[in-house]
């Protein structure tokens, strides 16, 4: 058996041909629907589900993605590439409270209506994410501090707690209304500043 694609978005069969036509329809729903019934769900939410959000039997999913962990590493890896995308247009801006604020505003806003989002990233395989995230993280932090846009004992530790918690509380809640995550984000930047 061969191993995966090397693009876990990219489907092959087990011999590493390109898959046809209709293939590769069933293949894209099920994505599709893995998007839908994980962002909704959160990662507890079965495969059979998801198959049956595509229209397809389990033995169609499994076909491409072994196991649950594979298909949730394919839908995971457009998340990963938004957040690195995001991270790195905050690292260009020279006002980096500016930036900071509006990347913990945007990350809130995802975080309100994706449980994905929420449960995806702190999962094992993004663990090279979530270091090149908190280096980053680190340095956009750092920058705002020198700037004296924020207090100067902070570090991302704090914003990572108090950004946390206010995140596990609104999603344990079930709080969906992205205004209202602003708004704890705006109480938590609030507190960072001097």
């Amino acid at each position: 058996m061969s191993s995966p694609p090397a693009d876990p978005s990219e489907p092959a069969t087990l011999d590493g041909s390109a898959l046809r036509a209709d293939a590769r329809r069933n293949h894209d729903r099920v994505i599709a629907a893995a998007i839908e019934v994980f962002s909704e769900h959160g990662l507890d939410a079965t495969v059979p589900a998801v198959a049956a959000r595509a229209g397809v039997g389990k033995a169609t999913v499994y076909r491409s993605y072994p196991t649950k962990a594979d298909l949730i590493a394919a839908v995971a890896a457009p998340q990963a590439l938004w957040l690195e995308r995001r991270v790195a247009d905050a690292l260009r801006d020279q006002d980096a409270y500016a930036a900071l604020s509006g990347l913990l505003r945007d990350i809130a806003v995802r975080l309100s209506s994706d449980r994905l989002f929420v449960e995806v990233l702190p999962q094992a395989g993004f663990q090279n994410l979530g270091e090149t995230f908190t280096r980053q993280m680190e340095q956009l932090v750092d920058a705002a501090r020198e700037q004296g846009s924020l207090r100067p004992d902070i570090t991302y530790q704090d914003i990572k707690v108090l950004m946390g918690g206010a995140s596990r509380v609104l999603t344990d809640m079930g709080v969906r209304d992205p205004g209202e995550w602003r708004r704890y984000t705006d109480l938590v930047l609030a507190a960072l500043r001097p």
